[in-house]
C-alpha cells in the first residue's frame, strides 16, 4: 500500500466506478482504497476484524465518505474518527447526494472538512473531483 492514499467509504457501486473514473481522469494517481460500509471503514482505519493485520501508522492522505451507509453511517463514522487520537485530525471529505442542510450542519459540527455533494452530471462531478484533488491533494499541506 502507497503511503499517499485516499481511503473511499461508498457502498453504492456506480457512485463507486464514478468517483474512481473521475479520480482518474484528473490524473490523481494515489491507490485509492474502497470500503463499502461505516462498519468497514472503521475496521479498516482502526485495524480490526480482517484488517486487524494492516498497519495502522500509514492513515489516508484523504478520507471520501458518504453519509448513506450500511451498518453505521457516516455520521457516526465521522464522530467516531473524530474522537480517536489517531486520527482526529485526517481530512475527512463528505461526499453525498444528501441534500438534507440537516446533515451538512451536523458534519461540520462533528468535525468534516469539507462537504461535496455529489452532481448528478458527470461533466459537473468530474470538475468537482479535479477541484477537489488539486486542493486536497497539491495545495493543502496536511497533517501528516
Amino acid at each position: 500500500m502507497n503511503q499517499k492514499f485516499i481511503l473511499l467509504v461508498e457502498d453504492n457501486p456506480d457512485d463507486e466506478a464514478l468517483t474512481l473514473r473521475a479520480l482518474k481522469n484528473n490524473s490523481i494517481l494515489n491507490e485509492v482504497i474502497v470500503v463499502r460500509d461505516g462498519a468497514e471503514a472503521l475496521d479498516f482505519l482502526f485495524g480490526e476484524g480482517k484488517y486487524s493485520a494492516r498497519d495502522t501508522s500509514l492513515l489516508p492522505e484523504l478520507i471520501l465518505l458518504d453519509l448513506n451507509l450500511p451498518k453505521i453511517n457516516g455520521l457516526e463514522v465521522l464522530e467516531r474518527i473524530r474522537s480517536d487520537e489517531r486520527t482526529k485530525i485526517q481530512p475527512v471529505v463528505i461526499l453525498t447526494t444528501s441534500t438534507e442542510e440537516r446533515d451538512r450542519i451536523e458534519s461540520y459540527k462533528l468535525g468534516a472538512n469539507s462537504y461535496i455533494r455529489k452532481p448528478v452530471n458527470f461533466e459537473q462531478f468530474n470538475q468537482a473531483i479535479q477541484q477537489l484533488g488539486v486542493y486536497w491533494l497539491v495545495l493543502n499541506q496536511g497533517p501528516v
